[in-house]
């Protein structure tokens, strides 16, 4: 399998993970002509996309839904057991509901269809790198009616004023660095409070912790 065996150029590093070799070359053709984007590795399904990552320590796996064996729900599931701070995209040609919902509520920081536009695609992998979440509003729409099935409307009751602000700005999209900089706080301490917010609100990542607040209205 042929990886990146240049020097690094300190830009996003990036793991391809699908099991059509042809659409790994034509991300990779791509990618590796964007300045701050490295192709660090590629992986033909879930299970050995796992590994890699795990391997390599890429900033961002883009990840196939349906593969044979481990797909890439399950391959997501695993990341987040192994705690592998990766921010991972959902490149799909499934449009369906409910086959992103539960790639979002497994972990991911978004999705992009893979016939989406190459510029497009490359400002999907710096937005995810920089912390944001990228929703189409019908699959937020689907998330949120899920959220209020589950109840727990009274659970940001718990929430000190820092943590509002905090989750406000989870909200409007904010990576940690911005967070701090907008509250003038360490990243360590903004990294403090999404943890707290999560924990309190019994949410598993960002995601939904945005979309908790969108649907309460905490929200700038």
């Amino acid at each position: 399998m042929a990886d990146a065996a240049r020097p690094s150029k300190n830009g996003i590093r990036v793991l391809l993970v699908d099991d059509h070799q042809v659409v790994r070359r034509g991300l990779r053709t791509f990618l590796e002509v964007q300045d701050d984007i490295e192709v660090v590795g590629e992986a033909a399904d879930g299970a050995e996309g796992v590994a890699r990552a795990e391997e390599l320590r890429p900033d961002v796996v883009l990840m196939d839904i349906k593969m044979p064996g481990t797909d890439g729900i399950d391959a997501l599931r695993k990341l987040r057991e192994l705690a592998n701070p990766a921010r991972v995209l959902i490149v799909t040609s499934f449009t369906e509901q409910r086959t992103v919902v539960p790639a979002l509520r497994a972990g991911a920081s978004g999705y992009v269809y893979k016939d989406v536009d190459p510029d497009a695609l490359a400002g999907a992998i710096r937005s995810v790198h920089a912390g944001h979440v990228l929703l189409q509003p019908e699959v937020a729409g689907a998330l949120l009616a899920q959220e209020e099935g589950n109840g727990g409307t009274g659970r940001g009751s718990t929430l000190t004023e820092r943590e509002r602000e905090v989750l406000t700005l989870i909200a409007d999209g904010r990576s940690n660095r911005e967070i701090a900089r907008a509250l003038v706080l360490s990243e360590k301490t903004v990294k403090t409070h999404v943890s707290n917010i999560l924990m309190k609100l019994d949410l598993s990542d960002r995601t939904q912790a945005a979309l908790w607040a969108v649907r309460h209205g905490i929200t700038g």
